[in-house]
């Protein structure tokens, strides 16, 4: 039997620590360990709750976008507080264009590497990858002069000895399988895929201010003033620009990933039978089409055992089924609960650190284990997809069908949807999640459109904040599942509050019970073929797309200057 430790596990946000037991080629045992202390709910308490969301958006420089939304949701619920329809519909295009981004960068520039050997598409032939390609999808970037204007840049690269991002992966590694011309394919997109990410980022900064860390959320709606007979604020001209970009993802995401994907998928076939882990799967809706938060464009809900026709919908922002099935316990995870107590509600939950080192059986990680409704559970694309085509969704069944048929094609044989339940699965899912948030992009911007051609101009309703305490919480369907912001508010201030965020969910470690998390369970009987090159580990890893960061904070009681930066 062979430990074998990856510290850091790198291409993800954070810093994240995987151990494996490995005997006979096959992982036996498995400790997923978050490095980093997160202590953003000691610095919110006392503070404003209309600037909560200010702050809970530096939990990470990823996923900035989702925390502001989970957060200005979470003090809306406590106060029952409307969100006018204009700040729903621009929140909800907001969340889209950054999902869009999300995806694109997780499935390229995060989790490809591990499948796409980028030495061997240097053997590619271009008018190989391009046939290849246009077999696949009618993409306007699949021509013979842009495979070899990619091989071309690949080339330069090697030869000149920087090979930047391209410079610690598993080349060669037995268990790269794809032939040189899908290879050339693949890093083809992935180049273009850097240049196409930005259109997404572009309509979150036009809407948001920036980004990261978005700058027009208001607790009650958005501070994007809308008055078409002035030019300082959110004018048709903006939003024409918007809808252009828009358009300019459709050509990418429709064609070029999900196909990239399905091909990915088809000629790695085996991967289906590897990672599928936990299959009780929580989502949660999301895209808001009232100003209570009772209807929305993307339903969730809980299925457990993998069963899609035990599906449970979580319906609407007061939701009991999910409100009361969250706790988190701290068995194995480097806190301390006051009076022992095994498991806490998040309006309950305490944040106080207690470092034990690393312990295989006792305490080996930052982060916690949730349960719902005392089960272990998988978040992410997959469960979201799952749940959605369990509802029967127009949109997930369309694109669901189209890659499960494109991915058949190229393996020659009929994929299921129960191979989802899988490594491989988990970015197919990511894929066709990336397709159905564009059609909502769309849809949301026409929504948006249709409502100011009414002369609904109203994008904001002022919160007012009662004597003695009251409770709220926020859910919102990120791109790496379930988060959810939980605030107690007393007398206008926050008295506590809990980020349970998707990373915990899936990275979190074993329960009180002993019971494994989503990462440990879906490492289980993974192959290894080198210990010492333990590629597989990071495939099954790398498809939930960590994000650990959420996030450390440090503090100089002598205030001694960190950094300093020049003007010019």
């Amino acid at each position: 039997m062979t430990r074998v430790v990856i510290d850091p596990i790198t291409r993800i946000e954070g810093h994240l620590r995987v151990d494996v037991e490995v005997d006979n080629g096959r992982v036996t045992k498995a400790w997923s360990s978050g490095q980093m202390w997160r202590g953003i709910e000691l610095i919110l308490r006392g503070r404003d709750p209309r600037d909560a969301w200010v702050f809970a958006q530096r939990i990470c420089g990823v996923c900035t976008t989702v925390h502001a939304v989970a957060s200005v949701r979470a003090v809306e619920n406590a106060l029952q507080l409307p969100v006018p329809m204009n700040a729903q519909y621009i929140r909800n295009m907001i969340i889209t264009a950054h999902g869009i981004h999300d995806h694109l960068v997780h499935f390229y520039h995060l989790a490809a590497l591990d499948w796409v050997d980028i030495v061997s598409s240097l053997k590619g032939d271009p008018k190989g990858a391009a046939t290849l390609a246009q077999s696949l999808s009618e993409y306007k970037g699949n021509s013979i002069q842009q495979m070899q204007a990619a091989r071309d840049r690949l080339t330069n690269f090697v030869g000149s000895g920087q090979l930047g991002v391209y410079a610690s992966g598993y080349w060669g590694h037995p268990a790269m399988k794809l032939p040189p011309d899908a290879n050339l394919m693949a890093a083809a997109h992935y180049l273009q895929a850097l240049e196409v990410q930005r259109s997404a980022n572009k309509i979150v900064a036009i809407l948001g201010s920036k980004t990261p860390h978005i700058q027009n959320l208001a607790v009650g709606g958005v501070a994007n003033p809308i008055n078409p007979d002035s030019q300082s604020t959110l004018t048709l001209e903006r939003l024409y620009a918007v809808k252009a970009l828009i358009d300019e993802l459709g050509d990418f995401v429709h064609n070029a990933m999900m196909s990239d994907v399905a091909a990915v998928g088809a000629l790695y076939a085996e991967w289906t039978g590897y990672g599928k882990g936990i299959t009780n799967y929580l989502s949660v809706p999301d895209l808001p089409l009232d100003e209570m938060g009772t209807k929305f464009e993307l339903p969730g809900g809980h299925i457990p055992d993998g069963d899609l026709g035990k599906f449970r919908a979580i319906g609407d922002y007061q939701d009991a089924f999910f409100r009361d099935g969250v706790k988190e316990e701290i068995g194995h995870s480097w806190y301390k609960y006051e009076g022992d107590t095994p498991a806490l509600h998040p309006w309950d939950g305490q944040t106080e650190p207690n470092y034990t080192d690393f312990q295989d059986d006792g305490k080996y990680s930052w982060i916690k284990a949730p349960t719902f409704h005392g089960e272990r559970v998988q978040v992410g694309p997959l469960a979201n997809v799952l749940a959605m085509a369990a509802a029967g969704h127009e949109s997930i069944t369309k694109h669901l069908n189209k890659l499960l048929a494109q991915a058949g094609a190229v393996a020659g044989s009929q994929i299921p949807v129960s191979a989802l339940h899988s490594t491989i699965g988990r970015i197919a899912a990511r894929a066709v999640r990336c397709a159905v948030l564009h059609d909502s992009l769309v849809n949301q911007w026409n929504l948006l459109m249709a409502n100011i051609a009414k002369r609904d101009f109203d994008t904001y309703n002022r919160p007012t904040f009662p004597k003695g305490e009251i409770r709220g919480f926020g859910f919102h369907e990120a791109p790496r599942g379930v988060l959810s912001h939980w605030v107690v508010i007393d007398n206008g201030k926050i008295k506590n509050y809990q980020a349970v965020v998707p990373s915990t969910w899936n990275a979190g470690p074993r329960d009180d019970q002993g019971r494994p998390g989503p990462y440990e369970a879906a490492l289980l009987d993974n192959p290894v073929a080198d210990p010492e090159l333990p590629l597989e580990v990071l495939r099954t890893v790398h498809s939930f797309d960590p994000c650990i960061a959420c996030a450390i904070h440090m503090t100089d009681p002598q205030r001694r200057p960190i950094v300093q930066v020049k003007a010019f």
